[in-house]
C-alpha cells in the first residue's frame, strides 16, 4: 500500500512549483474612473442614513450616483449587501468579484454581480484607508473573503441564540424594506464586501483572521452605482473586529452613508454596463 500522507523526495521540487492566477485581468472592461471622480467633484447629495450600533439599514442609490460610506464617531467596521433594485435576483457575487480582483478591494475595483449578469454593480472611486495596503501578517482591509457573522455559526461554536448577528440585522433591514417576511427575506441575504474591515489568512493553519481595523472617524469607502441598486448595511456587532464579531461587549459606533447625484452633464460620456454576452443556450 502506498503511504501518500508521507512527503515524497522531491516534496520541495513540488511546493517550490510556481502559482499561475486563475483569472487574469488584464482584459477586464476598464472602469471610467477619471470620468466618476470629475463627475463627484459637482455632485449634490441627495439622501442619507445612519446605520445604527449592531444593526442595518438599507438605501437605495440610482445608475449613476454615488454612494459613500462613512466612519462617524470611532472604529466600526460594515457588511455590505447590494441588489438589482429592479430584480432582486441579480446580486453581489463576492466569489467572483475575488476570484477577478483578489481578497480586498479598493479604487478602480468592482463589485461584480451574479450569473447570468455577471456585470459591474458598482466601482470603488475612493478609498481613504487605500494607503494600507497588506501588513506583515497578511492583511488588508475591505475584504471578500469573510460571508458575514452569522447566528447560527455563532450557535454551532458557542451554543447561544445571539440575534444582532450581521446576517441577522441584513435579514431585518431587508424584510423591513421590501415588506418580505424574515423567511423570504432571509434567503436574499448574501455574502458581502467588509467594509473597513481587516482580515487576511493565518501562514500556519490557513485560517481566516481578523484585527482591529486601521479605520479613524471620517474615513470612507466612495462607489459609483453602475446599475439601480438596492443595498443594505450592518454595522457589526464586533465593532473595529479587533477581539470578535458577535458581541454585546465590544464597543459599537454608527456608519454613516451618503448618496450623491452628479449632473447629467458630467456624465454625458458615461457607458452603463451590460448583461454578461454569454448565450446561455450553448450550455444546454
Amino acid at each position: 500500500m502506498t503511504h501518500f500522507a508521507l512527503p515524497p523526495e522531491d516534496a520541495e521540487v513540488r511546493r517550490a512549483v510556481k502559482p499561475v492566477i486563475c483569472y487574469p485581468n488584464d482584459t477586464l472592461p476598464e472602469p471610467q474612473l477619471a470620468l466618476y471622480q470629475d463627475a463627484m467633484k459637482t455632485a449634490e447629495k441627495v439622501s442619507e442614513v445612519l446605520v445604527a450600533p449592531r444593526d442595518a439599514a438599507c438605501f437605495h442609490a440610482k445608475a449613476g450616483e454615488f454612494f459613500r460610506i462613512s466612519s462617524v464617531d470611532g472604529a466600526q467596521v460594515g457588511d455590505l449587501n447590494l441588489w438589482n433594485a429592479n430584480n432582486l435576483s441579480e446580486r453581489f457575487y463576492s466569489g467572483k468579484t475575488r476570484a477577478l480582483h483578489g481578497t480586498h478591494l479598493t479604487t478602480g475595483e468592482r463589485m461584480w454581480s451574479s450569473f447570468p449578469t455577471l456585470r459591474p454593480m458598482a466601482t470603488i472611486t475612493a478609498d481613504t484607508l487605500g494607503w494600507y495596503g497588506i501588513d506583515e501578517h497578511g492583511g488588508s482591509v475591505h475584504d471578500v473573503i469573510g460571508t458575514r457573522c452569522d447566528p447560527y455559526t455563532s450557535n454551532l461554536l458557542n451554543s447561544n441564540q445571539y440575534h444582532h448577528c450581521c446576517h441577522s440585522n441584513l435579514t431585518r433591514a431587508f424584510a423591513d424594506e421590501t415588506g418580505m417576511t424574515l423567511i423570504e427575506a432571509e434567503a436574499h441575504v448574501h455574502d458581502v464586501l467588509n467594509v473597513f474591515m481587516c482580515t487576511g489568512f493565518s501562514r500556519n493553519t490557513g485560517q481566516y483572521f481578523m484585527k482591529a481595523s486601521p479605520v479613524r472617524p471620517g474615513d470612507y469607502l466612495e462607489f459609483f452605482a453602475e446599475i439601480d441598486l438596492l443595498g443594505a448595511l450592518s454595522a457589526c456587532p464586533g465593532g473595529d473586529c479587533s477581539a470578535q464579531h458577535s458581541s454585546d461587549t465590544a464597543q459599537c459606533h454608527p456608519l454613516l452613508i451618503e448618496v450623491f447625484q452628479p449632473s447629467k452633464a458630467a456624465l454625458k460620456d458615461w457607458v452603463p454596463p451590460q448583461s454578461n454576452g454569454y448565450d446561455r443556450s450553448h450550455g444546454r
